[in-house]
């Protein structure tokens, strides 16, 4: 049982961790305004169970009954004893497309006990409930980076209480969740609400050219003028047939929404807490000073890749044609010299090599490269070819190498859904020590740890595969030249 600032909960134990789930550390947010502080309670409140994930819907397109509008809860992880409020935390932000997700699906207890660290995993309000824009709306596109800043101010009041420093605060994410690290590094409003940051597949400058993460999909950028989401509004308005946002807020129909989430996929800038583009404040120097761990899977995009072979395998013929639709004709033909289908073991491969190269590594390196004049930068490349795969989410037999995501199966436990080998978990019994020194002191490295150092261009990308640590030079192992 644990005094919060707003009352006592009670929790789980086992041997070696405390677990503390469905803490509200805001109100039930009203739609499209800021957060408000949560209520104090009388008694004990149970947190055993984690509280609702926010509004998102299932894979039928249906509202998930699990969500709910009332969402804004964390989940704290603390290894056993009090750690005298000495321990780093660590608030997770999930990935999902700013559209799903759930921070109780982050099994935190090895990251806790194996690095003696506090971890936080937040929910915060997705898709149209968190980023949308309408006319007026100060703050429109930002509520969901919002409920991430009124997290941590509760975690600076509440770390002491499960045995954390709140002074040793690190922010991390992953994929859209990495993205929300990004905006919290470059918003004015988070100043002095974290210490150290991880970006994992979600840099400030990561983009997605037409074609790539779907057939014929548009481009895809993370970060879009506050003018653009007013319009995606007034347009969501007058499809639901609302003529004001008086309407839109009161409106029953939260699957009507949640189907405009295509519309609220970015969070705004031209904000109060997004002032300026995060890729220009990047550029400019608009970054928090505080110690940077970034980095991506080798293989990011064959998570997104096998999108493009429906009944067939691709062809030699397919994947020139895809060239052509993302990069146009002249770009296509440097492209295919440098990634002939040849040198791959099927388009398909050479296909994700190329997406995986243009759209993640060599921007996140970029980034990487930026960050590091202004503050101290570790950059990483995860790169076990056979990664631990969840269950049912390739074909049988498709091979995902160090697919999207994959790293987080190394730092968070999820069991039996991703089998790994001994040696497997020797590397995540690593990357769990890398990351919890890092959250503790700003540096990865510590005792019985292969080196890693500070980013500086050239090969000191630290390259994390079982069996084998050492460095990797980016630009050369993907090609960053053809990518200006």
């Amino acid at each position: 049982m644990v005094r919060t600032d707003k009352g006592l909960v009670r929790g789980t134990a086992d041997a070696s961790t405390r677990v503390f789930q469905g803490i509200p550390y805001a109100a039930r947010p009203e739609r499209w305004t800021l957060p408000r502080p949560a209520a104090a309670w009388t008694g004990v409140r149970d947190a055993s169970r984690p509280g609702p994930m926010c509004s998102q819907l299932d894979a039928e397109g249906k509202v998930d009954p699990r969500s709910s509008e009332d969402c804004l809860f964390l989940n704290v992880t603390t290894p056993a004893g009090r750690g005298a409020g000495r321990r780093p935390v660590i608030v997770w932000f999930h990935g999902g497309g700013w559209a799903s997700g759930n921070g109780a699906d982050y099994e935190a207890r090895s990251l806790s006990r194996i690095g003696d660290a506090v971890v936080v995993t937040v929910n915060s309000r997705l898709g149209i409930f968190g980023f949308f824009g309408y006319p007026g709306l100060t703050d429109g596109g930002t509520f969901g980076l919002a409920d991430q800043q009124a997290s941590l101010r509760w975690v600076r009041a509440n770390a002491r209480a499960f045995g954390g420093d709140p002074a040793n605060v690190t922010i991390m994410g992953e994929s859209s969740g990495g993205a929300s690290v990004c905006a919290q590094l470059v918003s004015p409003r988070s100043a002095g609400l974290f210490q150290r940051a991880v970006i994992e597949s979600g840099s400030c400058l990561q983009h997605w050219a037409p074609n790539v993460m779907v057939p014929d999909n548009d481009a895809i950028e993370y970060w879009a003028p506050r003018s653009e989401l007013a319009r995606n509004g007034r347009t969501t308005g007058t499809e639901l047939g609302c003529a004001d946002l008086a309407c839109l807020r009161g409106t029953p129909d939260v699957e009507g929404l949640l189907n405009h989430n295509a519309l609220f996929g970015t969070p705004a800038y031209g904000t109060p807490i997004l002032p300026v583009d995060p890729r220009r404040a990047l550029k400019a120097g608009l970054v928090h000073r505080v110690p940077v761990l970034q980095g991506n899977t080798r293989d990011e995009h064959r998570y997104f890749a096998r999108f493009f072979e429906d009944d067939a395998p691709m062809t030699a013929a397919e994947y020139r044609a895809n060239l052509v639709k993302s990069f146009g004709r002249a770009m296509a033909a440097q492209i295919e010299k440098r990634y002939p289908v040849r040198a791959y073991p099927s388009p398909l491969i050479a296909w994700a090599t190329v997406t995986t190269d243009s759209s993640w590594v060599c921007p996140t390196a970029e980034a990487s490269r930026l960050l590091a004049r202004r503050t101290p930068v570790y950059s990483f490349s995860f790169d076990d070819p056979h990664a631990a795969v969840l269950e049912g989410t390739f074909p049988v037999g498709y091979p995902a190498g160090a697919y999207h995501g994959s790293e987080v199966a190394y730092l968070f436990d999820f069991g039996p859904a991703a089998p790994m080998t001994a040696t497997q978990r020797g590397l995540s019994g690593q990357m769990i020590r890398y990351w919890t020194n890092f959250a503790r002191s700003g540096d990865p490295n510590g005792p019985g740890l292969p080196r890693w150092p500070a980013f500086a261009g050239g090969p000191t990308t630290q390259s994390l595969a079982p069996g084998r640590l050492g460095q990797v030079d980016l630009a050369v192992a993907h090609k960053c030249s053809t990518w200006g």
